[in-house]
């Protein structure tokens, strides 16, 4: 279900707009309602064809700590604490007076409930009243604080940066210190930290696992690989951004090997793992049907829309112009979804499919979650992280392109972050990330052709339409990163220090939105164009594993 991919949170602060006091079977978006005034303002601006308004999300409960009724996403995660060690197993999904799903009510996979639940035994040992049923709700004190951002550097230290450090160690023809170089800009990739340690979630630990999974399945340990993808999945269910090269890559292995031979017994193999994986990680909700689904509506809601809030994806954009929105119906939303996300992500899986191999594995990797957040249905601005990923993964073969796309998808981060008062944290962490990148990855030679691995592409180009020269693809390249930097930081300076004007208040996010979006869309454009030009994928496979 390509399109409905993203109708779950991807955050906790996103998960539950308090529509109804009924029991929704989704996770909504956590926040107040907007006030009566703010439903007003912003129907008289929609009428009047303004930029859409998301004034309510400013007005409504703040991602912030400590201001009530919902107290921001660090309650978020302390509420799952609170429900999982204090309730048993099968009322966890369930709303009942113990367990109020309009108030921050899970709805992440299992491995999710099982991560909070650890967490909670440890907090009940040194406090009780942390994760005490009821009388904890809005709990905020520095120790708990202390205990809570410890479990995030706990969470990076035994998942993801291990991951890390042993990806780079593993690559293939590059010496030492650019093994340490390339760790080291992965590790300072500002929106991770922003995200994890300053919005406060755990998106460490699925992107940890999955790129566990990706260096397993690189390496030939299919099976590891697998293994690691599911926990993955089962952590946190955007990871659906990630499953279709991991299967085409996979079943590309069996079909090399021939499905009557080798791959057969590898595929038998495989479809075991995943089986046997999903089944211990839903083990205590396959004790009834009732049970099983309500899980799956609280992870996969349909009411939330086409997208909310302000997000850097394709939906958003064109809806500031044709409220597409309120002119198309759901089932029609969810449609279009669904065949704009499946037919830009076909491309690269069918060459990965037909030619597989890491390098093109990693590139599809790409491509696919890049497109799931341009197209796919409900998307959040953190959901970035996702694409981040992968790309960080190729830092290393298209430097300049990496280290550029990382600032942009920090950058559309942005009215998240000035909500969350992250903007100076913003700041110094992309200073550091663009420091490390300059002084240890050969950016300027990475701007050439060769080095953007668009010779073939240009040379083909060049015989088509009888173009003079070799560097006009770098030069237009070198042009389009000098205005993209110039948008950013004129947005980031207006942002930080003027007032929208009081008819346009969502003018400097719309903006943030719409130019990150135009980048993301050249950056679509420009992985799959080095995917399906890429000549040494096929002959250089062995020689890379």
């Amino acid at each position: 279900m390509l399109g409905l991919v993203h109708t779950c949170n991807p955050g906790p602060g996103d998960c539950g707009r308090r529509i109804a006091a009924s029991v929704r079977p989704a996770c909504l978006e956590h926040r107040e309602a907007p006030s009566q005034t703010n439903k007003q303002v912003s129907g008289k601006r929609e009428a009047l064809g303004s930029i859409p308004s998301t004034t309510h999300t400013h007005t409504q409960a703040p991602k912030s700590a400590g201001k009530p009724p919902l107290f921001g996403d660090y309650e978020a995660q302390r509420h799952w604490q609170e429900v999982t060690v204090n309730l048993p197993v099968r009322q966890w999904y369930f709303n009942s007076s113990d367990n109020d799903l309009q108030y921050w009510g899970l709805d992440y996979p299992p491995l999710t409930a099982y991560h909070s639940l650890l967490c909670a035994y440890v907090a009940e040992r040194i406090n009780p009243a942390w994760v005490a049923l009821h009388t904890s709700r809005g709990h905020e004190s520095q120790a708990h604080k202390l205990f809570m951002r410890a479990t995030v550097l706990v969470a990076d230290v035994v998942v993801y940066i291990p991951a890390v450090v042993v990806y780079c160690c593993c690559l293939k023809e590059v010496s030492t210190k650019k093994k340490v170089a390339n760790a080291l800009c992965i590790l300072l990739y500002p929106g991770l930290i922003l995200i994890d340690h300053g919005h406060f979630q755990y998106n460490s630990v699925s992107l940890g696992f999955a790129l566990w999974g990706v260096l397993g399945v690189s390496c030939d340990w299919d099976l590891l690989g697998s293994l690691a993808f599911c926990l993955a999945l089962n952590y946190k269910q955007m990871e659906l951004y990630h499953s279709l090269p991991f299967f085409c890559f996979l079943l590309g292995k069996c079909f090399q090997k021939g499905l009557k031979g080798k791959g057969l017994g590898l595929l038998v193999k495989l479809a075991g793992t995943v089986a046997a994986s999903f089944t211990l990680c839903w083990l205590p909700f396959l004790s009834g049907r009732e049970q099983t689904l309500q899980v799956l509506r609280r992870l996969f809601p349909v009411d939330r829309g086409l997208f909310e809030d302000k997000v850097a994806n394709v939906w958003c954009s064109i809806n500031t112009f044709v409220k597409i929105k309120d002119l198309l119906p759901r089932d029609t939303q969810i449609l279009m979804s669904f065949c704009l996300t499946f037919l830009s992500s076909l491309p690269a899986c069918v060459k990965l499919t037909l030619r597989p191999s890491p390098r093109g594995f990693r590139l599809t990797l790409v491509s696919c979650a890049l497109s799931f957040f341009l197209f796919s249905f409900q998307v959040h601005e953190k959901s970035i992280l996702l694409v981040a990923l992968p790309v960080c993964l190729v830092l290393n073969e298209v430097p300049f392109m990496s280290t550029w796309f990382s600032l942009v998808s920090t950058f559309s981060l942005l009215p998240l972050l000035r909500k969350d008062g992250l903007l100076l944290p913003a700041l110094l962490t992309a200073a550091a990330f663009c420091t490390a990148c300059a002084a240890f990855l050969p950016l300027r030679e990475a701007a050439s052709e060769e080095g953007l691995r668009l010779r073939a592409f240009a040379g083909s180009l060049r015989r088509r339409l009888r173009l003079p020269g070799a560097a006009l693809l770098p030069r237009a390249t070198w042009w389009l990163f000098l205005a993209s930097v110039a948008a950013m930081v004129l947005l980031t300076l207006a942002t930080a220090t003027l007032h929208p004007p009081q008819r346009l208040p969502d003018l400097f996010s719309v903006l943030v939105c719409f130019v990150s979006c135009l980048n993301f869309l050249f950056f679509l454009v420009y992985f799959n164009i080095i995917i399906m030009w890429d000549s040494k994928s096929g002959r250089n496979r062995k020689k890379v594993n």
